[in-house]
């Protein structure tokens, strides 16, 4: 069994909401089909698709933004702080704002910009929120997520954009089906490849790039140390160069394209003296002297259900190794405001 530290009221908070992701993210799938249908429609109208967010939410756009292309709608994930500074396509488009809490400045800020639109929508946790009440929402079941790194937030938005794709037409998937079941492959291997690292990459393609980006976020602010996450022909085109003993390599591998590539980044991993940990979905063999975490074999947005609880438990347990007080930040809060300093 994984073992760390555990002091703290942020590790507990944590769990308390991972605990509950699930069955908020199956919720949130079925309570929001009304007004998934609408923004469904705007999509299908308009045939552009702006998903603006920050942070966690941003990495949930982009994992959607892979699953939209696959319907042949031009969808873009943008960061809501590139919005405000670049603008948005002068070209008919549906806009979703995405922020968990509701009141992220950069989202609050395109609030106040941005004029009544038919095709203005929003995501949150949080129904009284800034957003919520402005914009015609997807709702997130449970409220607003409470503890420092977003783990049942990025679940649950997920699901909002699952249940738009289903709305849209897109093919039917197991997403809900893999949330329930909650996968628990042993992580202890995992664990002790990634707990000595100084500094961690995390890649993966299609949809599991934005889940690299996201769990590479969450081990920076829990584990306060250098970790990023690309897609992997972005690993391969200058990253490799950064390949050491002590740099870490966690790879998200998926079936057919999804793990294409997957291989060629263990090996290089394998011959710098550092062993590559591999979150499979792909159903293929082990690649030899890879530290593999098996889940079935998953494609696209099911792939992320199944393996993203799991990744939120080996983050938090290897964070829990570098920090005494894992999840209780000490230069960052919960919703982050605007900048305003020139």
């Amino acid at each position: 069994m994984m073992t760390g530290q555990t002091s703290g009221n942020g590790l507990a908070l944590l769990e308390a909401e991972m605990a509950r992701q699930g069955a908020d993210a199956i919720a949130s799938l079925t309570s929001n089909e009304a007004i998934a249908v609408e923004l469904a429609a705007s999509i299908a109208r308009t045939g552009r698709l702006v998903l603006a967010g920050m942070g966690a939410s941003h990495y949930a756009n982009r994992m959607a933004e892979t699953a939209w292309r696959r319907l042949k709608v031009d969808c873009r994930a943008e960061t809501a702080g590139d919005v405000l500074l670049q603008g948005l396509p002068v070209r008919p488009h549906t806009l979703v704002l995405v922020s968990q809490s509701g009141e992220s400045g950069e989202i609050l800020q395109l609030l106040d910009l941005l004029p009544d639109s038919a095709d203005l929508f929003g995501m949150t946790l949080a129904p009284q929120s800034t957003l919520g009440r402005s914009l015609p929402c997807l709702i997130g079941a449970g409220g607003q997520e409470v503890a420092f790194a977003a783990t049942r937030s990025l679940t649950v938005t997920l699901a909002l954009h699952a249940a738009v794709l289903a709305a849209a037409g897109g093919e039917a998937s197991n997403f809900a089906d893999v949330l329930a079941v909650s996968p628990q492959p042993p992580l202890d291997e995992a664990l002790e490849a990634l707990a000595l690292k100084n500094s961690v990459i995390i890649a993966g393609r299609g949809e599991l790039r934005g889940l690299a980006e996201a769990n590479g976020l969450m081990l920076m602010e829990l584990a306060r140390i250098p970790a990023f996450g690309f897609e992997f022909g972005q690993f391969r085109h200058g990253p490799l160069e950064a390949l050491a003993p002590d740099l870490g390599v966690l790879l998200l591998r998926g079936p057919g394209a999804l793990g294409a590539g997957t291989a060629t980044l263990a090996n290089a991993a394998l011959g710098a003296g550092t062993t590559p940990v591999i979150f499979d979905c792909s159903g293929e063999a082990p690649i030899e002297g890879a530290v593999t975490v098996a889940f079935s074999r998953n494609e696209r947005l099911s792939a992320v259900a199944a393996m993203l609880p799991s990744l939120q438990k080996l983050i938090i347990a290897v964070s829990s190794r570098k920090v005494a007080r894992v999840g209780e930040p000490v230069r960052s809060t919960k919703i982050t405001g605007i900048d305003h300093e020139a």
